[in-house]
């Protein structure tokens, strides 16, 4: 997971340093296996390298996990996820070269490559919880809502990619309006606008599922999980209104899109948490 994270943060810092297409063919770079590296092209030739060590870790998984399938009933379902959203991922990766970063095309393959992270954290939680024979908590409401804010950050992510990949970053520069109006005009302007109201519910979600688990005594890894997330949405908005401020400077963008990925990260694992058997010991401390 950790290094499938890198991965995705690397593709984002390729293309958004303009190194994206520096490799115009696919597998091979300019027709050779180790190109030239001059004018960004060891970004570009870094990230499918790595990618190449992550495919070589995904089959070990996949083969770990055919072993041990009879282990839990979560296995087999959390290995096919991630078996299909990393080939999928990888015709992405190959699609977005020919269709040289298309907007729509960088979405696809920023929320496939932020599903297949998901996904993996997914099966890290669920084995580790694996030995837990108490059923999970009798509520399941927390869950739920933490599954809710999980996707509203996914959504808010997408938007993000679509608003940087497109040029709009810089369509609203006034805060909160945008260039000093409430309506906006060009679909730059929109897009910008739906990507700062789609954050602003997400900081609410995250807000309002962080309180929840609290207050219906979740175990101490939701809330810790819950609370990391709304902490790291305070944190993107500082970023997101940094970015407008300073005019988008290649470090805050990066940062923006890394802090956007462990935000959604966090819920997901809070709400794997939240819906994965407890410790009896804990089970017992609720009761």
């Amino acid at each position: 997971m950790v290094l499938a994270y890198a991965e995705v943060m690397l593709g984002s810092w390729t293309r958004i340093n303009g190194a994206g297409m520096t490799c115009p063919d696919y597998p091979l770079c300019r027709g050779a296996l180790i190109p030239a590296m001059g004018g960004g092209t060891v970004w570009e030739w870094t990230h499918r390298v790595t990618a190449g060590v992550l495919s070589l870790l995904v089959i070990a998984l996949l083969a770990h996990a055919w072993r041990v399938r009879r282990s839990a009933r979560f296995v087999m379902p959390a290995a096919a996820a991630i078996a299909a959203l990393f080939a999928f991922q990888v015709f992405l990766g190959a699609a977005t070269v020919h269709l040289a970063n298309s907007p729509i095309s960088v979405v696809w393959h920023w929320g496939t490559a932020m599903a297949f992270v998901a996904s993996l954290a997914a099966m890290g939680v669920l084995s580790a919880t694996a030995g837990n024979a108490a059923p999970p908590p009798s509520s399941a409401l927390p869950a739920y809502v933490l599954a809710a804010t999980a996707a509203i950050a996914f959504v808010v992510m997408c938007i993000g990619a679509y608003v940087s990949s497109s040029g709009a970053g810089l369509a609203c520069t006034d805060i909160p309006e945008c260039a000093g109006r409430v309506v906006v005009h060009t679909p730059g302007q929109f897009v910008q606008m739906l990507h700062r109201f789609a954050a602003a519910v997400a900081l609410l979600c995250g807000v309002a599922s962080c309180a929840l688990s609290w207050t219906m005594g979740s175990p101490r890894a939701v809330r810790a999980a819950a609370t990391a997330g709304a902490l790291l949405l305070f944190v993107q908005v500082l970023l997101g209104l940094l970015n407008v401020a300073l005019r988008l400077p290649i470090e805050l963008r990066e940062a923006h899109a890394a802090n956007a990925a462990l935000v959604f990260l966090a819920f997901v694992s809070a709400a794997v948490l939240q819906a994965a058997p407890q410790p009896r010991a804990a089970a017992s401390t609720r009761a």
